[in-house]
């Protein structure tokens, strides 16, 4: 979305499920997602109550060094307490499981998406999980959303 002086407007749609912006809506869906997906390929969804609970979800895209240009891999990933935290789910994007630990191997490392019963809550989670994550070279943008946030609060 971007958001303009009319109002947001859609510039892309990504129904992919690896996406952060799945990996967000898909958090509140409260409907099993394979009861919704034999639906669509049964012609009846339209007979499925599909329900959302309330609140608000955010992903927030940890990655490596570089990216979106020549990215690092490699890089040895601790999660820290992030797994643990109320609220967070961490989806695996750029990661790759070795004898010794978690290492990045792709641009997109992490999805940390975090829950909240507002949208500043969500965003205050899935930022200090994202603090809770380390590696070499780590990066994410801290300015995602925050337009949106900004006009919340302002009410506008």
């Amino acid at each position: 979305l971007m958001l303009t002086q009319e109002g947001p407007k859609v510039l892309e749609y990504n129904c992919r499920f690896g996406d952060p912006e799945a990996q967000a809506v898909l958090q509140l869906m409260e409907t099993d997602l394979l009861e919704v997906m034999q639906a669509v390929e049964n012609e009846t969804l339209s007979e499925l109550e599909v329900k959302f609970s309330g609140g608000h979800a955010c992903c927030l895209m940890i990655a490596s060094g570089g990216y979106p240009g020549a990215y690092q891999k490699g890089k040895k990933i601790s999660l820290g307490r992030a797994a643990d935290m109320p609220g967070i789910e961490i989806f695996h994007s750029g990661t790759e499981i070795r004898p010794d630990g978690l290492y990045t191997s792709g641009g997109r490392v992490l999805g940390v998406t975090a829950k909240g019963s507002t949208l500043a809550e969500a965003f205050s989670r899935a930022y200090r999980a994202a603090k809770e994550i380390s590696f070499d070279n780590i990066y994410y943008r801290r300015d995602i959303g925050q337009k949106a946030l900004d006009a919340r609060i302002a009410g506008t």
